[in-house]
C-alpha cells in the first residue's frame, strides 16, 4: 500500500506536467484569446463612438449654412452624442457577455464537465426569467430600437399620448419628460405606442398678420416681402433660418379684417422666437408704409344680444 502511494506521488508531477501541457495550455489559450478578442472588439466600438461624436463636434463648430443644416438634421445635437454613447455601452456589454460566455463553455468542455445539463437548466431558467421579466425586456428592446431609429432625444418636445413635454433624459428602460407645468413624467419605453416629435429636424414659424379690408393687397404683400428680405439678411436671425421666409398670401377674410400668412422654416425649437421677431419687423414696416390695421367694431345698440357677439359681423364678405 505504501509502495502504491509512493508511486502515485512520484507520478503526480509527471501527470500534472502532462495536464498543463495539454488541457492547461488549451485553457490558457482560450482565456487569452477571449481577452484579446474582447479587447479588439471593444477598441473598435470605442473608435466608432469617438468618430461619431467628433464628426458632430466638427459640424457644431461650422458656420452659416453648414451649422444650420447640422441643426436641422440633428447631427450636432446632444441627443446624437447621448445616443451614440448609449449604443456603444450596450454593444460593449453584449460583446463581453458573448465572448466570456463562449470561452466559459469551451473551458468546461476541456475540463470534461458535462455542459448538457447546465445548458438545459440555463434554458429553463431563461424561460422562467423571460416570463417574469417580459415587461422589462420589452422596455429595454423598445429603448434600443428608439435609440437606433432616433425617434426623439434630449431637448425634443414630444407628445407620447399620456404626456406632452420636453425630453430631459432617455435611458434604455424609461424616458423622462417635463411638461409645461414643471411636472416630471417617467414613461416606460415599452408603453410608448406612438410619438409625435414637434422639434425633430426643423420647425415651422407661422405668423398671421391682420390688416384692414379695402387696401391694395398687392402693396401690402410687397411690404411684407421686403420686410422679410431685410429680416433674412440679418446675421442675428440668419443662423436660425433654414430658408428665406415666404408670404403664403391671404389666409382668411373675417369681417373687415384680412389675414396675411407668413411661413418660415427654422432650426428645431426656434420657431417661437422667429415668429415674434417677424411680427415685430412687419408691424414696423406697416407703420412706415401706411398699412392700416383693422379697427374693432363698436357694440350694436341694445347691447351684445341685439347684434350677436361683439367684434364680429354676421353675413358673408
Amino acid at each position: 500500500m505504501l509502495d502504491l502511494d509512493a508511486r502515485a506521488l512520484a507520478a503526480a508531477p509527471e501527470l500534472l506536467t502532462d495536464w498543463l501541457l495539454t488541457s492547461g495550455l488549451r485553457i490558457a489559450l482560450i482565456v487569452v484569446l477571449a481577452v484579446v478578442v474582447r479587447w479588439l472588439v471593444l477598441r473598435a466600438i470605442g473608435r466608432l463612438v469617438r468618430r461619431t461624436v467628433e464628426s458632430g463636434e466638427r459640424l457644431r463648430s461650422g458656420k452659416g449654412a453648414v451649422r444650420v443644416l447640422a441643426t436641422a438634421t440633428g447631427a450636432m445635437s446632444e441627443r446624437r452624442v447621448q445616443r451614440t454613447e448609449t449604443l456603444g455601452s450596450v454593444l460593449r456589454s453584449i460583446v463581453t457577455v458573448l465572448v466570456f460566455g463562449v470561452a466559459g463553455l469551451m473551458v468546461l468542455d476541456v475540463l470534461r464537465v458535462p455542459i448538457g445539463p447546465a445548458l438545459a437548466s440555463a434554458g429553463v431558467a431563461g424561460v422562467a426569467l423571460g416570463f417574469g421579466a417580459q415587461s422589462l425586456v420589452k422596455d429595454v428592446l423598445s429603448g434600443v430600437f428608439m435609440l437606433v431609429e432616433d425617434q426623439y432625444g434630449v431637448g425634443d418636445v414630444v407628445d407620447v399620448g399620456d404626456a406632452v413635454g420636453t425630453v430631459e433624459q432617455v435611458t434604455l428602460r424609461v424616458t423622462k419628460l417635463r411638461d409645461g407645468s414643471g411636472v416630471a413624467w417617467y414613461i416606460r419605453n415599452g408603453e410608448i405606442v406612438r410619438v409625435a416629435n414637434k422639434s425633430q429636424g426643423w420647425s415651422t414659424a407661422i405668423v398671421d398678420l391682420p390688416v384692414a379690408l379695402g387696401q391694395d393687397l398687392d402693396h401690402v404683400q410687397r411690404v411684407v416681402a421686403e420686410a422679410l428680405e431685410r429680416f433674412y439678411a440679418d446675421e442675428e436671425w440668419r443662423e436660425l433660418l433654414l430658408e428665406e421666409p415666404t408670404v403664403a398670401g391671404v389666409e382668411q377674410v373675417v369681417g373687415a379684417t384680412v389675414t396675411i400668412r407668413v411661413l418660415a422654416k427654422t432650426a428645431p425649437n426656434e420657431h417661437l422666437g422667429v415668429q415674434r421677431a417677424i411680427r415685430e419687423r412687419v408691424l414696423t414696416a406697416f407703420e412706415g408704409a401706411g398699412v392700416r390695421a383693422p379697427l374693432p367694431y363698436p357694440a350694436a345698440p341694445g347691447g351684445p344680444d341685439a347684434a350677436g357677439t361683439p367684434g364680429t359681423i354676421s353675413g358673408t364678405v
